[in-house]
Parts: structure tokens; C-alpha cells; sequence
């Protein structure tokens, strides 16, 4: 439950002010042997106004602004490769796919993996020699793209140009 504050006090304070029940004040007054009628007045003064219950939802936001849309239900489905063709996407790797999978064989070089490419060359850093595996296309590497509707495609990196 979510307790929301007038606009007079949304300008004074970012935090919210409860405001006791009647029975609670009565009885915080007759300890301290002040008058109940005065503490009511004291808070009359202070423009403190009763705080306003709203429905909450998941998010933590009022029920009224927040959307829902009908969630779709699709099963996820490989399509058949025929001659090894690229059916979804370039017939190429796309910039991400390489940017991605060069960072990733990085990575596991770094981490200590073995090469896969003659180290006979010499190479400065992991990143040219994940760049040179790619190039060579020896990654037991596949792509999946899939499509919005649940269909996908592996496509493994020696088909694409």
C-alpha cells in the first residue's frame, strides 16, 4: 500500500507525515497532561491532512498509470537449414556478432585458454589473436538469430561469409 500526500505538503517535504488516529492522541495527551483539543489544534496549524491510500500494482506505481499489455504466447522453433544457407539475417557476420564474439574468445584467452591458431606468428595482445581465429573461421562457434514471432536459426561461423 502506497501512501500518498497532499499537494501542500508535497512542496514542503520529500518524506510523508501519518498523522495519528484520535484514540492515539487522546492518550498521548493525557500523558503528557496536555489538553487533547490543543495537540489537534497544533496539527490544524501544520496543514497536516490525512494521507490517501492508493491500489499498488507490481511496479510500486498507482494502478491507474500503469499499462498492461496482453502477453504473447509463442513456442520457440528452429528453422531447417537447407545447404547450409543463412535463412535469418546478412549472409554475413554483422558488426555486433563480431564485436561480441571477438570481446567473448578475448576474454577466454585472457582467462587462459589455449589457442586455436598457429602461435608461431607473434601476436601483442588477446584481442588480435581472437581476431585472427575469426578471421581463419576455426571458433566452434555458433550464431543464433532469432525472429520476434519465436522462429531462430544456429548458424554455425563457417557458413558465413
Amino acid at each position: 500500500m502506497v501512501l500518498r500526500r497532499s499537494s501542500t505538503e508535497k512542496n514542503k517535504e520529500k518524506k510523508p507525515v501519518k498523522v495519528k488516529k484520535q484514540s492515539k492522541v487522546k492518550k498521548d495527551a493525557e500523558i503528557k497532561g496536555k489538553n487533547p483539543q490543543e495537540k489537534e489544534k497544533k496539527s490544524k496549524k501544520t496543514k497536516i491532512e490525512k494521507l490517501e491510500t492508493v491500489e499498488e500494482s507490481k511496479s510500486g506505481r498507482p494502478k491507474d498509470e500503469v499499462v498492461v499489455y496482453p502477453e504473447m504466447d509463442f513456442e520457440s522453433r528452429e528453422i531447417d537449414p537447407q545447404d547450409s544457407q543463412v535463412l535469418i539475417g546478412p549472409p554475413t557476420l554483422t558488426r555486433f556478432e563480431r564485436a561480441r564474439i571477438i570481446g567473448a574468445r578475448s576474454l577466454q584467452l585472457s582467462l587462459g585458454a589455449p589457442t586455436l591458431v598457429d602461435s608461431s606468428k607473434k601476436f601483442n595482445d588477446t584481442i588480435s589473436i581472437a581476431v585472427e581465429e575469426l578471421n581463419l573461421k576455426v571458433l566452434p562457434i555458433s550464431i543464433r538469430r532469432i525472429l520476434p514471432n519465436g522462429l531462430y536459426q544456429d548458424i554455425p561461423i563457417d557458413w558465413l561469409k
